[in-house]
């Protein structure tokens, strides 16, 4: 076991002193257990190379914390275990990293915004400060991107490793498909795969939704209504069906992704016989058996070059629980320094936000930026923090008429009836992540690719304000139709330093609509589209009583023009990506397309910021194969 030296260095008013712990020595230094990081440490380890992953929070397993539906009350494990419950793992004050973001500088349009909380100047972003990063809290929903989303990156950068069928092996080489019984038992006994789903990996995808679920003739109602209006809305019904027959919902499906097919879909879920799995388990695995050392409460602070050079050689971090000032609370202590030296790699897997902080906080960024902030200018690369995007999201939230039978005594907590159906058996509508049926269109004719994904949720949801979590018990007769918008245009949004205090966060903000770089209102009329779309599918549900009212937008919402207002003042996003691009430094370009930050020697980033434009409809599926790419390259360089 690594022994770790004490130290009486200090941090004081956000300055840290030179003076740290002995240092901790290995072949590779990770910073952050996401889908990214955790995936490219395992397989590292498994190579047989030493390598620290560092993680600023704990185990979700072992913590303790409670949510707002159960204030003060230890929820965990449950809140991490139970796929249902992942909205409450977003607010458990043991996991979260409370982010408050700006979706808009001009104050008066944020504040039309109801979830904008003044106090914060900000509207709520769910991060996660734990073991696994955000496949610790997230919905858990695998959804493969669209070919052209890997075939755009081959195509600027020349590297033909990133072309979607090479990039389907990475998929292929980390899914434990479990959804797909009879094409698992093909690819057993024969070899064939047509689907190209992955059978022996280990990230196991499960399907979300249960026969016990099946058992609502409300849903079945519901389901087969809205199937109805999708088919009709399509055009094709009879291509529709026959697509359908042969993918049987699945979105993953090779032969749906290489067709580009809209229809009726289910959500797979990344879940372990109907238990939330993730990097954690993945890490966790591979460190009983391989030379992978997981430093967690470790708050990477700053990268550390040889002196005189740009050659990265190791991490400088802070030790300590709830460091980070996204904790809520906070802790009050200062943590001790420690540093951790790579022989041969720092990679960098923090994230949209906190990877671009970490790099301008060690002088890697935009130059003018930098300056302001007092902090030498090691490498000036104008594209760390710039180039943020985001889907845009609402919801079309109806009151039912009665409540959902599958919910009859739901408390979403330990104890209740449909969580001992879970805990004993591994059934019922736990199992699933609420989400019941999911379409998939193009918001018009002329879009490349299905850019719009419309998905049924059994739940209240209008977006992320603190306390959300907490109306999925409350509001037990609801059923919301997210519409989330794909394949954005807008590329405007920026990470900047709120200050050189390693432990603040920094400044987020998006420039949604108006402010962007969408200047033909695209991605405005796009939503607007699904908004139009669900209600041809909601309205005979209205007619027939199943449905009381529409309550978001609401019936006094029916223009395109009130239709924009409410998607300007309302939308939100939650899949944070691309401000550390690979592309060449004179397009705002930070990364090669073997993941080296230009201008630095043995240093990476792995993770949501290097996509030039934000993948697919999903990104969790995206994040993980770049993951495997990533320790592909770097194992293919050293051989």
């Amino acid at each position: 076991m690594l022994q770790w030296s004490s130290s009486s260095a200090e941090q004081v008013g956000g300055e840290m002193s030179d003076k740290a712990t002995a240092q901790a020595e290995f072949e590779y230094v990770v910073v952050g257990s996401g889908a990214g990081g955790g995936t490219v440490a395992a397989r590292l380890a498994e190579a047989g190379h030493s390598v620290c992953l560092l993680e600023a929070g704990g185990d979700p397993r072992t913590l303790q914390g409670s949510n707002p539906n159960t204030p003060g009350v230890n929820s965990l494990p449950e809140d991490y275990d139970v796929p249902v419950f992942h909205g409450l793992s977003t607010e458990n004050n043991a996991l979260s990293w409370d982010f408050f973001v700006r979706h808009y500088a001009d104050l008066d349009q944020q504040q039309k915004d109801d979830k904008f909380v003044a106090r914060q100047d900000g509207v709520f972003y769910p991060r996660a400060g734990t073991l696994g990063g955000c496949t610790a809290h997230n919905a858990q929903i695998v959804v493969y991107p669209s070919n052209e989303d890997w075939d755009a990156i081959a195509e600027v950068t020349g590297d033909a490793s990133w072309s979607s069928d090479k990039m389907r092996g990475f998929f292929e080489k980390l899914e434990d498909c479990h959804h797909r019984p009879l094409d698992r038992a093909l690819d057993h006994t024969t070899g064939l795969n047509p689907s190209r789903h992955g059978f022996k990996g280990w990230l196991q995808t499960e399907k979300a939704i249960p026969a016990e679920a099946l058992g609502d003739s409300e849903l079945i109602h519901t389901l087969a209504a809205s199937a109805f209006r999708a088919f009709s809305e399509t055009g094709h019904p009879l291509e529709e069906v026959a697509e359908l027959i042969e993918s049987q919902l699945d979105p993953n499906d090779w032969r749906v992704v290489t067709r580009n097919a809209a229809g009726i879909r289910y959500t797979p879920l990344m879940t372990r016989n109907h238990q939330r799995s993730g990097t954690r388990e993945r890490v966790l695995d591979v460190a009983t058996q391989h030379p992978l050392h997981i430093e967690m409460d470790a708050l990477a602070t700053e990268v550390l070059f040889e002196e005189g050079t740009t050659r990265a050689v190791g991490v400088r971090y802070l030790k300590g629980t709830r460091l980070y000032r996204a904790f809520n609370p906070p802790a009050t202590a200062k943590g001790e320094i420690r540093e951790v030296m790579a022989t041969r790699e720092v990679i960098l897997a923090g994230g949209a936000f906190n990877t671009p902080q970490l790099l301008m906080l060690s002088g890697i960024g935009p130059s003018a930026h930098l300056q302001e902030m007092s902090i030498p200018v090691r490498v000036s690369l104008e594209g760390v923090g710039r180039n943020l995007q985001d889907r845009y999201e609402v919801g079309v939230v109806n009151r039912m008429s009665k409540q959902w039978a599958v919910l009859n005594g739901a408390k979403f907590a330990r104890g209740d009836s449909q969580f001992n159906e879970w805990e004993q058996n591994r059934e019922g509508v736990y199992t699933t992540n609420g989400a019941v049926l999911g379409v998939v269109r193009k918001s018009e004719d002329q879009q490349p690719v299905p850019d719009l994904l419309c998905f049924a949720l059994l739940g209240f949801f209008k977006g992320y304000v603190p306390g959300y979590s907490a109306w999925f018990a409350q509001k037990l007769n609801y059923l919301t139709w997210a519409v989330l918008k794909g394949h954005t245009v807008n590329r405007a949004g920026e990470v900047k330093l709120r200050s050189r205090d390693p432990l603040d966060m920094p400044q987020v903000n998006f420039h949604y609509f108006q402010e962007g770089t969408d200047h033909l209102g695209k991605d405005l009329d796009a939503v607007v589209d699904g908004i139009k779309f669900v209600r041809t599918m909601t309205r005979s549900l209205i007619e027939c009583g199943l449905i009381a009212e529409e309550e978001i937008p609401g019936p006094a919402v029916q223009t395109d023009d009130q239709l924009r207002e409410f998607v300007r003042n309302n939308a939100w996003g939650h899949h944070a990506s691309c401000t550390c691009m690979i592309g060449p430094p004179e397009n705002k370009g930070v990364l090669t397309s073997d993941f080296r930050v230009h201008g630095v020697e043995n240093l990476r980033v792995v993770d949501a910021s290097i996509f030039p434009r934000i993948p697919g409809l999903f990104i969790l599926s995206a994040v993980y194969m770049i993951g495997e790419k990533a320790a592909d390259v770097i194992l293919s360089q050293l051989r």
